[in-house]
């Protein structure tokens, strides 16, 4: 599973991540499971990959894993902010030829997950017009988590 980091939040309101901060979010956030492994990858796209075996874990449960881990992240003492982003994990399964021979690029059949930090879940989704997106996907080749 790749994971992109979309941050549709203004600096102003709470302070983007580098590559390398989103990457120890989930090294941190994910620690806790020993089945589930994480490293930070080269790719302009993709920041981090996360190893999960299937039998113990579903994709949709590894994003909700990846929800709270960035939730926790967000809302740590250190941001006294009261107007922290809404978090939105978005996963579907490449069904196309992978774009690059990158060793770190999606392939066909791994799961390809944006992370979105936004103001408003609601306004994203119908940005990327996400329910026409998914229309015609197999219910069990995406998933979508999402809250505070």
């Amino acid at each position: 599973m790749l994971l992109a980091h979309n941050f549709d939040v203004s600096t102003d309101i709470v302070a983007a991540l580098s590559r390398e901060e989103f990457a120890e979010v989930f090294r941190v956030g994910l620690s806790a499971y020993e089945n589930l492994k994480s490293r930070l990858v080269n790719h302009p796209h993709w920041i981090v990959e996360i190893l999960f075996p299937t039998q113990v874990f579903s994709p949709q449960q590894v994003g909700e894993l990846c929800f709270h881990a960035l939730a926790a992240k967000r809302r740590s003492p250190e941001l006294s902010t009261n107007h922290l982003p809404q978090i939105l994990v978005l996963g579907g399964i490449k069904t196309t030829p992978a774009t690059s021979d990158s060793p770190d690029a999606l392939q066909p059949g791994d799961w390809g997950v944006d992370v979105v930090e936004t103001l408003s879940t609601k306004a994203f989704l119908e940005a990327i017009a996400w329910d026409t997106t998914i229309a015609d996907k197999p219910a069990n080749s995406i998933f979508k988590v999402e809250g505070d």
